[in-house]
């Protein structure tokens, strides 16, 4: 019996130094059991930056044609017809879920888990907001507090935040943000595809993104707008080109804006926006654009498409058969694979500096600000490959011809603003909304979906009728009807 009893224990001993050493043996050294920080932040900043599918759809077919600055003959680019294509507005809505917003979420968890400096924390943040005000200004109240956390914490049906929750958590996160970064280097280093691991120009970068939201409350509560502003311009925001948020592309990752150039031959830019670069002679016009038919970048040659034409209209109202007569955008440079993706430039600070001055008067010197805004919207285009850098003489000139006014101060400064956004429609139609510069007039499209006005939203994801249906209820509850119509919370009549 005791024979027995001895031969079961050395067994079991036996065993259980087995189990402990199969453990380890099945743990494979050569491969990490989580993917590095460093590796997810540059991925995360090119899903910001979007895919062809995001950029074809949000952002060129609609957001570009609505703001009249492209247009397009064919039916499926129907923003500036304003027609409905479910599909086509979502899909921002579709495309950052699953990627950006899973992503920062899961890197808030992991820089917390590694124990990782506050600064690296800090950038995550101000990503987060950047990707999150996107979403929120393009659709209104959206899945926010729960968003992304479908792994983290189980949630699959995510609840719809009203945008005002939104924007204050926004801007907590960027002034606590802010707060926690200062000079130095990140240790994301070269990951950081965007400011190369400069913290101070993520502390920038921060502060100027809080100048831009906190411009958008201006209509909703312009107390919190100006003190937002002020808070921002205090912290210190961009003061050079050099402080640009953007990040460079390359032929194994397409600008998402590119390849869509690459993909559709169809959009040309519109009447509305080379009449303004015509009018003023402006310099950027050769630089943007050239003729369809054999390239000709000759101001003379550059005419404009006017919105809300189809081939019929077309041939109706003068008698051609395709564009090739009308300027699209100037191929070599701004549709070059690598070119850059910008998020946020020195110009729109520098609009936004004068405009609080002329507003509140916060700060000083609009003029000078208005001034240094066209300078630095014209040299960014330097920053695309193969362009052609504008000079220090053409800028003055434009300027001596093109002079701020007073008068018309806020009208003249948002519509160089809708100008220097020229391939960032998102940020073109959010501050389109907030302002109403320039003036659109709206096209009357046959079945057209608004009554023949300029879309103030895109709508959510059809799926989440179905996927999420008492959230996304809640959510028309709250903001009202899903339609093109329906304004965001900020952008009140």
């Amino acid at each position: 019996m005791k024979k027995s009893i001895y031969i079961l224990l050395f067994a079991l001993l036996v065993s259980s130094a087995c189990d402990d050493g199969f453990a380890e043996m099945n743990v494979n050294p050569t491969k990490p059991t989580q993917v590095s920080l460093n590796n997810k932040l540059t991925a995360v900043v090119t899903y910001i930056s979007g895919e062809r599918y995001e950029n074809w759809r949000a952002q060129q077919i609609y957001q570009s044609t609505m703001m009249q600055q492209q247009a397009a003959l064919a039916g499926y680019w129907s923003g500036d017809k304003y027609l409905w294509n479910k599909g086509y507005a979502s899909s921002l809505m579709d495309r950052y879920y699953g990627n950006a917003i899973k992503s920062l979420e899961d890197m808030l968890i992991q820089v917390d888990a590694e124990e990782q400096p506050a600064e690296m924390k800090s950038i995550i943040r101000i990503l987060r907001v950047f990707a999150f005000s996107r979403l929120t200004d393009l659709y209104g109240d959206i899945p926010y507090s729960e968003a992304g956390k479908g792994f983290i914490d189980g949630i699959l049906k995510p609840k719809y935040d009203a945008q005002s929750e939104i924007y204050a958590d926004m801007l907590k996160e960027l002034e606590e943000s802010a707060a926690a970064l200062g000079s130095g280097t990140s240790q994301f280093g070269s990951a950081d595809v965007i400011f190369h691991g400069d913290l101070g120009k993520w502390q920038r970068f921060a502060y100027s993104m809080m100048l831009r939201l906190g411009f958008r409350l201006m209509k909703v509560d312009e107390a919190s707008s100006k003190a937002w502003v002020t808070k921002a311009l205090a912290g210190g925001v961009m003061n050079s080109n050099d402080d640009i948020a953007f990040n460079y592309h390359d032929n194994n990752v397409w600008n998402g804006n590119s390849s869509v150039y690459n993909a559709d031959g169809n959009p040309r830019l519109s009447k509305t926006f080379v009449d303004f670069l015509q009018a003023g002679n402006d310099p950027r016009l050769p630089v943007l654009a050239q003729r369809r038919g054999d390239g000709s970048t000759d101001p003379a040659d550059l005419k404009g498409l006017p919105n809300g034409w189809d081939s019929s209209i077309l041939l109706e109202e003068t008698g051609e058969e395709n564009t090739n007569n009308y300027a699209e955008i100037n191929r070599g440079n701004l549709a070059a694979p690598e070119a850059p993706m910008f998020y946020q430039t020195y110009a729109e600070v520098e609009f936004m500096q004068a405009e609080a001055a002329v507003r509140w008067g916060i700060g000083s010197d609009p003029e000078g600000h208005y001034n240094n805004g066209v300078e630095a919207a014209m040299q960014m285009l330097a920053l695309y490959p193969n362009s052609v850098a504008i000079t220090g003489d053409q800028i003055s000139t434009y300027l001596a011809a093109n002079p701020y006014d007073a008068a018309n101060a806020i009208e003249q400064i948002n519509t160089q603003y809708w100008a220097a956004t020229f391939m960032n429609w998102y940020e073109t139609f959010s501050n389109w909304r907030r302002t109403g510069f320039p003036v659109l007039v709206p096209t009357n499209y046959p079945g057209n979906v608004t009554g023949g006005t300029i879309p103030r939203r895109l709508t959510w994801s059809t799926s989440e009728q179905s996927n999420n249906t008492e959230n996304y209820d809640a959510a028309v509850a709250a903001q009202g009807a899903d339609e093109l119509t329906t304004r965001v919370w900020w952008d009140v009549n």
